[in-house]
C-alpha cells in the first residue's frame, strides 16, 4: 500500500490495466496455441486420416460397383454385354489405379502397410481372375466362366472386398483415434484455460482491490472529512503521506478547511460586529427620524411663516409700487410747482423791471412839477410884476404851484411806493429766487425720492421673487424633508432586518466548530476584543452628534 501510495492513480489504473492486459494476453497466448495444436491436430485427420478414409472410401465404393458389373457381364447369356460395359470397366480399373496410387502416399502405419500388401495381392488376384472369366465369356466358354466365376472370382472378389474394408476399418480406427487425442487436447487446453483464467482472476482480483482500496480509502477519509465538515465540524485534520491525487486531494481539503475554519471565525466576528452595527444604525436611524419627524414640523411652519412672509413683502412691493406712482406724481407736482415758481420768478422780474420804469416816470413827473413849480414863481413873479392885471394869472400860477406842490408830493409819495415797492419786488424776486432754488431742491429730492422708491419698488419686487423661490424651496424642502424621513423609516426598518439577518448569520455561523488550537481561533480573541472596542467608539461616536444637536 505504501509503494502504491507513491504512484498517482493514473499510473495504478495503468498498472492495473497492464497487468489486466499481460493476463489476458497471457491467456490469449495459451488459448491459441492450445487452439493452434487443436487446429494441427485436426488439420492431420483431415489431410491424412479422413482422407484417406474418403479415398479408401470411393475405392471401395467403385470395387463393389465393379464386382456386380462384372457378375452381370459373366452371369448373363448376352456376349455383347462384355463389349458394351468394356469402357466403363476400363475406367473404372483407371479410377481403381489412381485412387491406388493416392491412398498408397498416406500408408504410414505398419497394420496399413500390411492390410495394403494383402490388397494388392488380393486386387492382383481378383483382376486376373475379373479379365480370366470376362475372356472365357467372351470366347463362348460360358461353363468355363462360371465355374471360375463361382469357384475362384467369388471368393477373390469377397476377399478383395474384406481387404479394402478391413483398410477402411483401420482408417476408422485411426480416425478415432486421432479424435480421441484431439479431445484429450481439448480437455486438457480446457482444464489449463480454467486453471489459468481461475489464477488470473485471481491475480487480477488482488491487484484490482489493491489499487482499488489505495484509491478508495483515501477518498472514503476525504468523503468522511467532507461530511463532517458539512456538519460543521472544522476541527477535523487528517494527515496524509500519500503523493498521488488522493493525497493532493486530502491536503486540499485540509487547507480548505483550515481556511474555511478561518472564513467561519471572521465571518463570525464580522457577523458580531455587523449585528452591533446594525442595532446602533437601527437606534441612530430611530432617533434620526424623530428628528426628521421633527424637522419636517419645523419647516412646515417655516414654510408657513414664509407664506405670511411672502404676502406681507408682496404687500409691502405693492405698497412701495404706490409710494413709488406718488413720489413720481410728486415729482410731476413739484416739477410743475418749480416752473411756476419760475414763472412767477420771471413775473416779479418784470414787475421788478415795471416799478424801474414807474419810478422813471415818477422821476420825470418830479421834475415836470418842479418845472412847473419854477415856471409857477416865474409866473406869479411875472403876475406881481403885472400887478392888477397879472392877478388871475397869479391866481392860476399860484393854483398850478400849488398843483406842482402836490404833484411833487404826490410823485414823493408815488416814489416813495414804488421804492418800497421795488424793495419788496426786490425782496419777492428773492423770495421768489431762493422758493424756485428750493422748488429745483424738492424737485431734485421728490425725484431721487422717485428713484429711491423706484428701486424700493424693484427690490421689493425681487425680493418677493425670492422669497416666492426661498418658499419653493422650503416647500421641496419639506417634501424631501419628508421623503427623507420615509426613507429613515425604511433605512430604520432596513437596519433591523440587516440586524436580523446579521444575528441570523451569526446563528448559521455559530453552528461551526472550531479548533481550539486552530490560528482562526487564536486570532477570534484579539478580534472580539477589537470589536468590543470599535462598539465603544461607535457608541461615544454616535452620543456626541445627540448632544450637539439637543444644544443646538
Amino acid at each position: 500500500m505504501s509503494i502504491l501510495s507513491k504512484l498517482s492513480i493514473a499510473k495504478r489504473l495503468l498498472m492495473g490495466f497492464a497487468v489486466l492486459l499481460l493476463c489476458a494476453l497471457l491467456a490469449v497466448g495459451v488459448a491459441l496455441s492450445r487452439l493452434s495444436a487443436v487446429a494441427d491436430a485436426s488439420r492431420e485427420l483431415l489431410d491424412e486420416p479422413l482422407a484417406t478414409e474418403r479415398l479408401v472410401s470411393d475405392w471401395n465404393r467403385i470395387v463393389y460397383a465393379g464386382i456386380r458389373r462384372n457378375l452381370a457381364i459373366v452371369k448373363n447369356n448376352d456376349s455383347s454385354l462384355a463389349a458394351f460395359f468394356a469402357d466403363e470397366v476400363a475406367e473404372s480399373t483407371r479410377l481403381s489405379n489412381a485412387l491406388q496410387q493416392q491412398i498408397e502416399q498416406h500408408i504410414d502405419t505398419p497394420e496399413e502397410k500390411q492390410l495394403w500388401q494383402q490388397l494388392l495381392t488380393v486386387r492382383k488376384n481378383y483382376m486376373a481372375l475379373r479379365n480370366q472369366a470376362i475372356q472365357l465369356k467372351k470366347d463362348g466358354k460360358a461353363a468355363e466362366a462360371d465355374q471360375v466365376l463361382e469357384q475362384q472370382f467369388k471368393p477373390a472378389a469377397i476377399a478383395y472386398g474384406n481387404t479394402l474394408q478391413a483398410l477402411q476399418d483401420e482408417q476408422r480406427r485411426h480416425i478415432q483415434v486421432m479424435a480421441a487425442g484431439i479431445e484429450e487436447t481439448y480437455a486438457s487446453s480446457r482444464s489449463l484455460m480454467t486453471v489459468l483464467t481461475v489464477l488470473m482472476v485471481l491475480f487480477v482480483a488482488v491487484c484490482s482491490w489493491l489499487i482499488s482500496t489505495s484509491i478508495t480509502r483515501p477518498l472514503q477519509q476525504a468523503v468522511q472529512m467532507a461530511q463532517r465538515v458539512a456538519g460543521g465540524d472544522l476541527s477535523v485534520i487528517t494527515k496524509t503521506t500519500a503523493k498521488d491525487e488522493t493525497g493532493l486531494l486530502l491536503t486540499a481539503l485540509e487547507q480548505m478547511t483550515g481556511r474555511l475554519a478561518e472564513l467561519v471565525s471572521h465571518v463570525r466576528t464580522t457577523s458580531e460586529t455587523i449585528g452591533v452595527a446594525s442595532g446602533e444604525i437601527a437606534n441612530g436611524n430611530a432617533d434620526l427620524s424623530v428628528r426628521t419627524e421633527h424637522q419636517a414640523g419645523a419647516l412646515e411652519e417655516t414654510a408657513s411663516s414664509m407664506e405670511e412672509l411672502t404676502a406681507t413683502v408682496r404687500q409691502n412691493a405693492d405698497h412701495a409700487r404706490r409710494a413709488n406712482e406718488l413720489a413720481v406724481t410728486a415729482s410731476s407736482v413739484a416739477s410743475r410747482g418749480g416752473e411756476v415758481v419760475h414763472d412767477v420768478v420771471q413775473r416779479m422780474a418784470g414787475i421788478r423791471q415795471s416799478s424801474c420804469k414807474i419810478a422813471e416816470i415818477n422821476g420825470v413827473i418830479d421834475a415836470i412839477a418842479f418845472q412847473t413849480n419854477i415856471l409857477a414863481l416865474n409866473a406869479a413873479v411875472e403876475a406881481a410884476r403885472a400887478g392888477e392885471q397879472g392877478r388871475g394869472f397869479a391866481v392860476v400860477a399860484t393854483e398850478v404851484r400849488n398843483l406842482a406842490h402836490r404833484s411833487a408830493a404826490a410823485a414823493k409819495e408815488i416814489k416813495q411806493l414804488i421804492a418800497d415797492s421795488v424793495t419788496q419786488v426786490e425782496q419777492g424776486s428773492e423770495l421768489a429766487d431762493r422758493a424756485g432754488r428750493t422748488m429745483q431742491e424738492v424737485v431734485g429730492s421728490v425725484g431721487q425720492v422717485a428713484d429711491i422708491m423706484h428701486e424700493i419698488a424693484d427690490a421689493s419686487r425681487e425680493q418677493s421673487e425670492g422669497i416666492d423661490q426661498v418658499n419653493t424651496a422650503v416647500l421641496a424642502m419639506d417634501d424631501m424633508t419628508q421623503q427623507n424621513a420615509a426613507l429613515v423609516e425604511e433605512a430604520a426598518a432596513a437596519a433591523s432586518s440587516l440586524k436580523d439577518q446579521a444575528q441570523a448569520l451569526v446563528a448559521a455561523v455559530s453552528v461551526f466548530k472550531l479548533a481550539a488550537d486552530t490560528p482562526a481561533a487564536a486570532a477570534e480573541r484579539p478580534a472580539r476584543a477589537a470589536t468590543a472596542a470599535a462598539r465603544r467608539t461607535s457608541n461615544t461616536a454616535s452620543s456626541s452628534p445627540r448632544l450637539a444637536l439637543a444644544a443646538a
